[in-house]
């Protein structure tokens, strides 16, 4: 018998926290997106950087989770959408750091997928954050502007 150590390290019942740099105007989108899923007021207080996992059911977290599994099951889509060229102008200092919570497994995907993302464009993560999770708004949320 084997064990699954998947989530031995934060329980199945429990979203992992991960940050992604954003430019403000996805960042106000993920704001947006944030009240409209899950009634969250206050989207840059709301999740504590200095815990690294929060429950699963917390309304914020069920809210991420559902974006990013989704952002990975079409980040094909979403990589042929996004308009890497708009994301590189913006200023170096218009970037924020955003948190967003999902299942541990879903988070490493996303992870590997940005990564990859950002090899295959010769850029770096927060350009790639910005021109995807921009398209992923835009999709599930009305529009998003860089």
């Amino acid at each position: 018998m084997t064990r699954d150590n998947r989530n031995a390290r934060t329980g199945a019942d429990r979203y992992k926290l991960f940050g992604v740099y954003v430019s403000a105007a996805v960042f106000e989108g993920l704001s947006e997106f944030l009240y409209e899923k899950a009634g969250v007021v206050d989207y840059g207080e709301y999740f504590d950087p200095t815990v690294s996992t929060i429950p699963a059911g917390d309304p914020g977290g069920d809210a991420t989770d559902a974006l990013v599994s989704n952002l990975v099951e079409d980040f094909a889509t979403l990589y042929e959408e996004a308009d890497f060229e708009a994301a590189r102008r913006v200023d170096v200092d218009g970037f924020v750091l955003a948190h967003l919570a999902a299942d541990p497994q879903t988070v490493a995907s996303a992870r590997e997928r940005f990564q990859a993302a950002a090899t295959i464009q010769e850029s770096d993560l927060r350009t790639v954050h910005t021109a995807i999770l921009s398209v992923a708004l835009s999709a599930g949320s009305g529009p998003s502007e860089q």
